[in-house]
């Protein structure tokens, strides 16, 4: 069964950092692109993010330089540390993959920028 888990979200102040990680299960993990979107209230879901099996990583233009995706294939996670955050980056934060032509989402993790 594939798992996609995320977790690390939470309330914090603009300017604030906070560290997202999606543990997954059930997939070839190493081999895969990992990516990570986001979907404000009232938004359609949007991409922020990809590592690709090799470490190649991209990012969406309102986060470069703010964000950082990362990935430790021995645990079978991957990561994203975000700073300097901005209230607009409130979201819930999805974990996304394509394993060998299956798409897998997570549940999600709540991030809120407030003060």
């Amino acid at each position: 069964q594939v798992q996609l888990v995320e977790s690390g979200g939470g309330l914090v102040q603009p300017g604030g950092s906070l560290r997202l990680s999606c543990a997954a299960s059930g997939i070839k993990f190493s081999i895969n692109a990992m990516h990570w979107y986001r979907q404000a209230p009232g938004t359609q879901r949007e991409w922020v993010a990809v590592i690709t099996s090799g470490g190649g990583t991209n990012y969406q233009r309102t986060v470069k330089g703010r964000f950082t995706i990362s990935r430790d294939n021995a645990k079978n996670t991957v990561y994203l540390q975000m700073n300097s955050l901005k209230p607009e980056d409130t979201a819930v934060y999805y974990c996304y993959t394509n394993d060998g032509g299956n798409i897998y989402w997570g549940k999600g993790t709540l991030v809120t920028v407030s003060s």
